[in-house]
């Protein structure tokens, strides 16, 4: 690469005027994203445009167009709007990277942020699961199911793993992909997502909570049909049986025999009663396998 360039590859650019969408070949420098039309797989020069970046705005991934999943949103202080697509969802968040750093090249604090989110994890604090939910069921902006296929299998009412990353960082709810695939984990641990399909199932057998849910565009999700009045996860927990004389003071009800108790990882107290002694047994082994 030349002295200075960023980042340069293809991008298929929307026109100004008549939105059709063409192949350019664009150059990004610290303060401007250069494009050139192409001619027989070359740059024509001079440039065909460029894209001032002080005070621009970026917004990554763009969900205006929705045939278009791979796009990068660019607002200048002008208000002039500019949509750049990339042939990979990898190729996309790397230009959208190094766009992002180029804009705030001129705020050192900023840039090392930047790098410091692309290396590192922190779940917004006080997020709602359920509000969530709510909102990717909603018929207008929520995430829309389709039937999808795999190994030469239909599944009906499914989305994409990537299109579920998308959608919560479009929504505000993560800042980064590594942040919505934690936290699309989170939700399927609590029983609102489920896997569908060969590519999803051995996600789950991974151990690593941000490595259950994949950030794929062949990976198959959906809602579960009969959402959860609640729940809690497993992960570190303890279980042990009780005896009768081992109900705690001040539960309510006939509770007398099989009970079980389920201890969270954050000391979270769950009093569970089965129909039998040997029911009561299958229980405990059964999450004693998932914690």
């Amino acid at each position: 690469m030349e002295d200075g360039v960023l980042k340069e590859g293809f991008l298929v650019k929307r026109g100004h005027i008549v939105h059709n969408w063409k192949a350019r070949w664009f150059i990004l420098r610290q303060n401007t994203l250069v494009y050139y039309k192409l001619e027989g797989g070359r740059r024509v020069t001079p440039p065909k445009g460029r894209i001032l970046l002080d005070g621009c705005t970026i917004t990554c991934p763009c969900l205006e167009y929705e045939n278009r999943p791979l796009l990068i949103k660019l607002k200048t202080q002008t208000s002039t709007e500019y949509f750049l697509e990339a042939c990979s969802r990898e190729e996309r968040d790397a230009w959208a990277f190094e766009i992002t750093g180029a804009i705030h090249a001129g705020q050192p604090g900023k840039v090392q942020q930047l790098h410091s989110l692309r290396n590192s994890f922190k779940l917004p604090p006080h997020i709602s699961l359920h509000r969530i939910v709510d909102k990717m069921h909603d018929s207008n902006t929520g995430i829309r199911s389709s039937p999808n296929m795999e190994q030469g299998s239909t599944y009906k009412k499914t989305f994409l793993g990537s299109s579920l990353v998308d959608w919560l960082i479009s929504n505000s709810f993560t800042a980064s992909r590594l942040e919505a695939v934690t936290l699309a984990s989170m939700l399927m641990e609590e029983n609102f997502l489920r896997p569908v399909g060969v590519r999803s199932m051995g996600a789950i057998r991974s151990g690593d909570l941000a490595e259950q849910f994949l950030d794929d565009s062949t990976a198959l999700y959906t809602f579960e049909e009969n959402r959860p009045v609640g729940g809690f996860s497993l992960r570190g927990s303890l279980v042990s049986a009780l005896e009768d004389n081992g109900v705690p003071t001040g539960v309510k009800g006939n509770v007398q025999g099989n009970l079980f108790k389920v201890i969270t990882k954050d000391d979270t107290h769950y009093y569970i009663q089965a129909s039998s002694k040997a029911e009561r047994a299958e229980w405990i082994e059964a999450i004693k396998k998932l914690t």
